[in-house]
């Protein structure tokens, strides 16, 4: 069983278009989880009219935040194969296909994420991400490629095993990036698939555009601290939980 996980907010203008380009490539007994972080517009409107049961819809009862969201999603979803879907993304077609077959080349393979293409508000393409590159040799050196920068995870790309998600859960407190933290504990505990061809169109706009001006050297390295702390940590716990 699949389920793809999102987490909406004020999602209304591009919701329809990526639920159309989900569902169509999921089976009848797969499901659509989605949390919805007290949306102003009519995002819930929106995909309550699809009447499908496949979708399973949750309105938080207060606002969690970003993280906090796609973790509860994540948390409340039932399949063995989990999708974590952005609300405002488009899947290429073939994506569930290219992705699972990747994932089940190999039983150790925990996460599957790739590379995308970028689209403005309007659905016309305007660049491509290709950052993502092979996984490296070593075990160390790919948990330093993710430290460092030189391994870009987005979890709009991402595809997982429950068996991580139940290493990566709960997400510790503090922690900035569910994409960073997944690809932590999943380079640290079995094998990463990056697939260098795209499998989504990520759209680029006003309501999602990164901040131009850079964080200060301080504020990136103590969340680093915390990323590499917590990383421990969770090694640590589920090593005694195995012995």
């Amino acid at each position: 069983m699949i389920s793809v996980c999102i987490a909406t907010y004020n999602g209304e203008a591009y919701i329809r278009e990526q639920l159309d380009s989900i569902l169509e490539q999921l089976g009848g007994g797969d499901e659509v989880v989605v949390c919805d972080d007290q949306s102003r517009d009519r995002t819930l409107e929106i995909i309550a009219g699809y009447q499908d049961s496949r979708i399973r819809v949750y309105r938080n009862e207060a606002r969690l935040g970003h993280v906090r969201n796609f973790e509860r999603a994540m948390s409340l979803s039932k399949g063995e194969f989990i999708f974590l879907s952005d609300q405002d993304d488009v899947w290429l077609p073939g994506r569930v296909q290219l992705m699972m077959s990747r994932l089940m080349e190999d039983s150790d393979v925990e996460l599957v994420a790739s590379n995308f293409d970028l689209i403005d508000p309007n659905g016309l393409r305007v660049g491509e991400f290709r950052k993502l590159g092979a996984v490296k040799v070593s075990r160390f050196g790919q948990i330093f490629a993710i430290f460092a920068g030189r391994a870009p995870y987005f979890g709009c790309t991402f595809l997982l095993k429950r068996t991580l998600l139940e290493s990566c859960l709960p997400i510790p407190r503090g922690i900035e990036s569910h994409d960073i933290w997944f690809a932590l504990v999943a380079s640290s505990v079995g094998k990463v698939v990056n697939l260098p061809v795209p499998t989504l169109l990520h759209r680029i706009h006003g309501g999602n555009l990164t901040a131009e001006k850079r964080r200060a050297l301080a504020v990136v390295l103590g969340s680093r601290l915390l990323f590499l702390k917590s990383l421990v940590l969770r090694i640590a716990s589920l090593k005694l939980k195995i012995a």
